[in-house]
């Protein structure tokens, strides 16, 4: 006796949650984005935060144009190939601010007070790697948790 025989409706709730698994697990292979995008996105912000050691306000102004202009292309991209859009959960976002605080204020500082505009591309250059790494892992976080049925 099987228990379909000794529940009716039992085959069919373990079907229909099956079918609910498969689609779960097809959602979290499409939500991770292309290699391409943590590249780009690394690069466009490095691109803008590089920009400073210029010490132009033409540069820079040009620069935030580009970097607002790719992140749009970025997400427009990311809904096309997912059709979905994600939200960061605000422990992943204080990570996030922490980093950026920790390396950009010191650069900032050195830049602005010391004349050392020099280290506005180092800055660029470790947080476009971080943003690029960061991108990457809660992608494949939020898949996984996609297939587990847990939440950020």
């Amino acid at each position: 006796m099987t228990a379909g025989d000794r529940h009716p409706g039992a085959g069919e709730a373990a079907a229909q949650l099956a079918a609910l698994q498969a689609d779960r697990e097809a959602l979290a292979d499409r939500v991770v984005q292309p290699w391409w995008y943590d590249v780009a996105l690394g690069l466009l912000l490095f691109g803008f935060l590089a920009s400073y050691a210029f010490d132009s306000l033409w540069v820079t102004s040009a620069a935030l144009v580009v970097f607002g202009a790719g992140i749009g292309a970025l997400v427009s991209a990311y809904r096309r190939i997912t059709g979905v859009w994600v939200h960061t959960p605000p422990r992943s976002t204080a990570l996030w601010g922490a980093v950026v605080l920790v390396v950009l204020v010191p650069a900032l500082a050195l830049s602005e007070a010391y004349d050392q505009h020099w280290a506005m591309v180092v800055a660029g250059a470790v947080l476009g790697i971080a943003a690029g790494v960061f991108s990457r892992v809660f992608g494949r976080r939020w898949a996984a948790e996609l297939c587990s049925g847990s939440t950020l």
